[in-house]
């Protein structure tokens, strides 16, 4: 991967770039969330980002979070199109005994948030991110090879030319040093749907 091609959105005080390495300090009550339910609204994450347009690729991305240690310390893969319209999948941290695999989606100003639980010895994890036009397919891997799918989602204003990239941040009054590795992007891994017909235009 040519880290030439990236752009910081927010760049972090303290990181570090060499070789297939990117290692980021996150800085307190830095985050990515809009409105639903904490109504809220957070928009000061660290994001390295490349673009394209193309329609069909897929990205990926280890990440290590070795260092966690405070409610919701994350990093992961983003996709940051503007403020109010974005995607983002990591490993929370929540306590000492469990952590938050999850990610989150950002239609015109609203967040989900979709996890499960996952052991708090886990500390790396993979993510591939995919695109097939408009829509977009999130998967994770605790072994960089075999992949698990984590959602399939539509993003409103994910046509055309887009960002995408990577993202750490420490939500509350904690610091932690997140490592990625292993940045590829490439065909795209996420085949045609072969079941159901689309059903026919109007």
């Amino acid at each position: 991967m040519d880290f030439k091609y990236f752009k910081w959105l927010r760049e972090p005080k303290e990181y570090c770039i060499e070789h297939n390495q990117i290692v980021v300090t996150t800085q307190p009550n830095t985050d990515l969330w809009q409105r639903t339910y904490y109504h809220f609204r957070n928009d000061n994450a660290p994001v390295f980002q490349m673009e394209t347009d193309k329609q069909y690729f897929s990205f990926v991305v280890k990440t290590d979070f070795a260092e966690s240690h405070h409610r919701f310390d994350q990093c992961g893969i983003v996709m940051y199109l503007d403020s109010e319209n974005w995607l983002k999948a990591s490993v929370e941290y929540e306590n000492d005994k469990f952590q938050h695999l999850g990610s989150v989606v950002t239609n015109n100003g609203y967040s989900d948030w979709a996890t499960t639980e996952i052991c708090v010895d886990i500390k790396s994890m993979w993510y591939r991110l995919s695109r097939r036009a408009s829509d977009y397919c999130i998967e994770c891997s605790e072994d960089g090879v075999r992949f698990k799918q984590m959602r399939i989602c539509h993003m409103e204003k994910g046509s055309g030319t887009i960002q995408f990239g990577i993202y750490a941040c420490s939500p509350e009054d904690s610091s932690f040093r997140a490592v990625f590795s292993e940045m590829s992007t490439g065909e795209c891994q996420w085949q045609a749907h072969d079941g159901q017909k689309p059903d026919a235009e109007q």
